[in-house]
Order: C-alpha cells, then sequence, then structure tokens
C-alpha cells in the first residue's frame, strides 16, 4: 500500500522542502512526506567524538538491505528528495550506487554526507554515472592535526586528495553534477580555521563550504562535542570577526559560504524570536527518517539531541506501511507535542542550544 492515496505533494524546491508543510498543521499530516532520510548503513571508518555512534550502539550494525530500500521508496512514488545518509559512512555500501539510480530513475534529487574517505577513482565514476545531485562531504578541519581532534583518524590528507581528483575529473569532462561541497563543524576551539576551511575548498575545487551547527553532548563528552564549544547564541566579537573574513573570502573567490538550513552563517547561530523555537520546526509534516534497520524517526538531528532510539521511534517499516506510520498514533501524537509548550525531549532544546 502506498501514500498516494493523500493528496498529491506540491511543487518545491529540494533544498526548501522543510517549507512545504501545510499552513494549517494538526496531527494528521494531510499530504505524504516530500523528503526520505534512508540511513544506508549505520556503520563508520571514523570516530568522530561529535557523532551519537561514537558513543554507544544504537542498533544493530547493519546496511540497510535493497529489499527494505525498494519497499520504502515504492510506497512514496513521487518522492521530491531522498537523502541517502544517518549516522553511518554512505560509500560502505555495495548498493548505494543501485539506490541512487532507483531513485533517479524515479525524478528524485538525491544527496548524501560523506566523510571522503573512500571517494576514490572507481567509486567516483559510479557516482557520476548514477545521477546523483549532490555529495557534501564533512571535513570538518583545515589541517591534520585538528581533523584527528574531531573525526578521530588520521584521514585529512586522504580526503583532500580525494576530492581534488574527483572535481579534477569533473572539470575535465565538464560535469555539472553531483554539485561537491565541504562542512564544518562550528566549534568554538577549530573557528578561527574557517578562513583557512574555504582556502582548502577553493584549492582543491570545491565552490560551496557550509558550516555546520554542533549538537553538543551534556554528558560524558569526548573531545570537542562539549557545551563549551557550542557557538550558538554565544558568538563573540573576534568569532563574528573570522565569520566575517570567511565570508568576504568566499566571495572573492566566486564561492557560495552558507550554513545549515540554508542560513546564512551567523544567522544560523542565533536564537530565533520566539519563546516555544521548537514549534516552527515542520519537518514531522514532510520528511520521514528510516534507520538502517529500519526504524521511523522523528528527524536526523533525533539521535544527537536524546540518546536511545526507544525515546522516540514513531515505527517500523520492516512491520508496517509507511501510510500506517505516518498518520499512525505515534507519529500524530509527536506532531501535536511538539506544538504544545513541552515538546519531546529530543526536540526540546532545538532553537534554543542549536539552531533549526
Amino acid at each position: 500500500m502506498s501514500l498516494d492515496t493523500l493528496p498529491p505533494r506540491v511543487s518545491i524546491d529540494p533544498d526548501r522542502y522543510h517549507e512545504a508543510a501545510p499552513a494549517q498543521l494538526s496531527a494528521r499530516a494531510e499530504r505524504p512526506p516530500v523528503c526520505l532520510y534512508l540511513e544506508t548503513t549505520n556503520r563508520c571508518n571514523l570516530l568522530c567524538t561529535t557523532c551519537p555512534r561514537t558513543y554507544e550502539t544504537l542498533e544493530p550494525a547493519a546496511d540497510m538491505s535493497w529489499e527494505l530500500f525498494t519497499a520504502i521508496v515504492d510506497q512514496i512514488p513521487d518522492i521530491a528528495r531522498v537523502v541517502l545518509h544517518g549516522i553511518g559512512e554512505p560509500m560502505l555500501v555495495k548498493d548505494l550506487p543501485r539506490m541512487i539510480r532507483y531513485l533517479k530513475d524515479r525524478g528524485a534529487y538525491v544527496l548524501f554526507n560523506t566523510n571522503g574517505t573512500l571517494l576514490n577513482a572507481k567509486k567516483g565514476r559510479e557516482l557520476v554515472d548514477t545521477g546523483l545531485d549532490e555529495l557534501r562531504v564533512s571535513l570538518d578541519a583545515a589541517d591534520a592535526k585538528t581533523f584527528i581532534e574531531v573525526r578521530g583518524k588520521d584521514y585529512f590528507n586522504r580526503i583532500v586528495r580525494n576530492v581534488r581528483a574527483f572535481t579534477e575529473m569533473q572539470q575535465r569532462e565538464q560535469l555539472a553534477l553531483p554539485k561537491v561541497s565541504l562542512w564544518l563543524t562550528g566549534l568554538k576551539e577549530t573557528l578561527d580555521q574557517l578562513p583557512a576551511f574555504v582556502g582548502v575548498a577553493s584549492d582543491i575545487g570545491v565552490k560551496e563550504v557550509h558550516l555546520q551547527r554542533l549538537v553538543f553532548f551534556e554528558e560524558d563528552a569526548i573531545g570537542l562535542a562539549r557545551p563549551d564549544q557550542a557557538l550558538f547564541e554565544s558568538m563573540t566579537a573576534h568569532e563574528s570577526r573570522v565569520l566575517a573574513e570567511a565570508t568576504a573570502l568566499a566571495a572573492s573567490l566566486g564561492m557560495t559560504f552558507s550554513a545549515s538550513g540554508a542560513t546564512e552563517p551567523e544567522g544560523s547561530l542565533k536564537r530565533a524570536d520566539d519563546k516555544t523555537p521548537w514549534s516552527l520546526c515542520h519537518r514531522p509534516w514532510t520528511v520521514m527518517y528510516f534507520t538502517a534497520n529500519g526504524r521511523a524517526i522523528p528527524c536526523c538531528i533525533a539521535p544527537f539531541s536524546q540518546r536511545g532510539y526507544e525515546n522516540y521511534t514513531l515505527g517500523d517499516a520492516t512491520q508496517q506501511t509507511l501510510r500506517e506510520i505516518w498518520n499512525g498514533p505515534a507519529y500524530q501524537d509527536f506532531r501535536e507535542t511538539l506544538q504544545s509548550g513541552a515538546p519531546p525531549k529530543c526536540c526540546s532544546s532545538c532553537g534554543l542550544r542549536w539552531s533549526l
């Protein structure tokens, strides 16, 4: 059974999918989701201090099976946007190119984040051949020493070589897709590297740089994933100057510099002018996220903001249809609570300790 018996989705810009919710929000979603997050794997070859999988095993290690992948996708035949990552490294998945082609054949906009360690010539060619729209590379540092502190292993130089080779191939063959970007998690200890990070991106042929919010861990934080490293609502004058320098450098190099949520960097680090900022979130009306094992959870931030999937599981795609999950009791309760003054715990700091 598919979701296509609901009213059809509206036409949207893939980068603004989170704005596609109806004007009147209710516990029941009147339209199918416009975006799917499919965690193609929860395995990874790094130990990033800012990632929940470094702290605990959230689910049994798995790659999403082809059968589960197609069962989910086929229930939303006109899905607009699909993100093929969660808390693992997608390029570890053998079926990844096949998954991308399957989605592109349906007209979806497809992207994923990668750490870039496995982006060799063969895999790069496979990605180009699939028609992938966007490749986001999380680098998080401008040098090898800082990379180890944030990401746990000494792969900085390998990633830089891999991305450079990939963009050089695109330039030789005049390939517009996939659009490649570099991402840096905003930390007080590393923000001074941001202009140099822009320089690294330019040097290896990347035209887009994005500042990613830090969702920190208040207890048992490892390395730099601590509350004191968060930039949100705590920018100093010096840090504002660093952001301005990076912005000016990017502009002079003809590059795009923005932040998570498709906002300008400094604006993304300021609290929304609302007493209940979580209520501004439309993702439970526009997005479905499935883990590699088929568990439905609210969004990609939930694993970072509250440990333990049992706290916010909304369904199971191996046992239920998407229609049963999307407007089932758990999802409807979640939506209703999100619009109240006492939101679900995994949402309670959104807009308060990190940007939307």
